[in-house]
């Protein structure tokens, strides 16, 4: 026989009101009646039925992941983290995967919020990056959180998980540095991601800071995968002045660039090293792992869900944030140049 509420408020000896108030997060419960309830649910081992929850009242309990990126792994990571939160909060999980470029996009998200009566979105980049679509949702009284790249929190930035992109790309952009590479590369990402800005001034900043001249003809435009990190490790490799480290915008990119480089019979580390950026699994995939960046990417997605749960209907109020600093993490695709 399946648990019901009714089994729960008489196992903790409450009212089923009183159960209710406790599962959906109210205020105003005394704590001793909340620790006797959450008792009761776990040892009868009690799933609370949140279709129904949602039918019979006027709260939601179902939050979106929207998102536009092609690496399965940050993805996977994110819808992990938002998961896990929302499991522990009692919120259902919406996963809305969408084309950011969309003429559409912006009414696809109204409706959808809409429709599915969502209690918040956690809006990843470039999405979370996106001013038409901020004022689409803001139109609507829609709950969001951002997750964006930056240094600084600003009054705009609402509901928000910085991560600070430039820091990172100092760090591993110093390492190279210190390890005696003055010829270095830059493969970027998509420029419609705020994170493959902050990551290029964070290169360009390590650069200026030790007095190195930057060489335009190193900093090769691409996209966030492993095709992009191929192709453009290959216009690299052809220049007569060849760069002796690559800092790529992501791991994705990263791995590419290895697998042009051992195409092309160039040792790594020895003739070449290449770092990466958010520690995924394509960084302890490779030969050589890769020296990379680790970013956390499930628990920022599990901190902005938090922030979403906590904050509802609450935009107005002092922004609620939090930052993020990527750090190195040195690994074997890394090396001092020849010399």
């Amino acid at each position: 026989m399946k648990v019901t509420i009714n089994d729960v408020a008489k196992y903790a000896g409450v009212s089923i009101k009183t159960v209710s108030r406790v599962t959906n997060n109210e205020p105003s419960v005394r704590q001793a009646t909340i620790d006797k309830v959450n008792q009761a649910i776990a040892a009868l081992n009690y799933q609370p039925n949140v279709a129904a929850r949602n039918l019979a009242g006027t709260k939601s309990y179902v939050i979106a992941f929207v998102y536009d990126n092609p690496n399965a792994y940050y993805v996977i990571d994110m819808q992990n983290g938002i998961l896990s939160s929302c499991k522990q909060r009692g919120y259902e999980l919406l996963i809305h995967p969408c084309d950011a470029k969309s003429e559409n996009i912006c009414q696809e998200l109204v409706d959808m919020v809409r429709h599915a009566r969502l209690s918040g979105l956690v809006l990843t980049p470039p999405l979370s990056e996106d001013p038409k679509v901020l004022a689409a949702l803001d139109q609507i009284n829609a709950n969001y959180v951002r997750i964006i790249a930056g240094e600084e929190v600003s009054p705009s930035d609402g509901l928000s998980i910085l991560v600070n992109d430039k820091h990172g790309a100092i760090s591993i952009t110093q390492h190279l540095i210190d390890l005696g590479h003055k010829n270095i590369a830059f493969l970027s990402g998509d420029h419609q991601h705020e994170s493959t800005k902050e990551r290029l001034a964070g290169f360009k900043a390590a650069l200026q800071s030790n007095q190195l001249s930057l060489d335009e003809s190193n900093i090769i435009n691409g996209q966030y995968s492993f095709e992009s990190g191929v192709e453009g490790a290959k216009t690299l490799l052809t220049k007569a002045n060849r760069p002796t480290a690559i800092v790529a915008c992501n791991d994705e990119i990263a791995a590419g660039a290895l697998f042009a480089a051992r195409l092309a019979g160039v040792a790594i580390p020895e003739e070449l090293s290449i770092v990466g950026f958010e520690d995924s699994p394509f960084s302890r995939q490779t030969w050589p792992k890769l020296t990379t960046v680790h970013q956390p990417n499930k628990l920022i997605a599990q901190t902005a869900t938090e922030l979403l749960i906590e904050n509802q209907g609450n935009k107005q109020s002092e922004t609620t944030h939090q930052v993020f600093i990527p750090e190195p993490v040195l690994r074997d695709s890394s090396a001092s140049p020849r010399a």
